[in-house]
């Protein structure tokens, strides 16, 4: 699963993320998904997310 739909997503979920930093490099971090950001139930560059550590960015995976 690429992590653009909503619906694919839940809290405590493994994924990758692009952060903001590193979307010129496409460096991906891993961790879980403490909370959904993204409203929409479709985003083409993946569904906003909060990791447990804090941590801001764009679903590119899902584990």
């Amino acid at each position: 699963m690429n992590g653009q739909n909503r619906s694919d997503i839940n809290i405590g979920a493994k994924v990758k993320i692009v952060l903001k930093a590193d979307q010129m490099t496409g460096k991906l971090t891993e961790g879980t998904v403490e909370r959904l950001l993204t409203k929409s139930s479709f985003h083409p560059h993946g569904i906003k997310v909060k990791l447990t550590d804090g941590q801001v960015g764009r679903v590119q995976e899902i584990i």
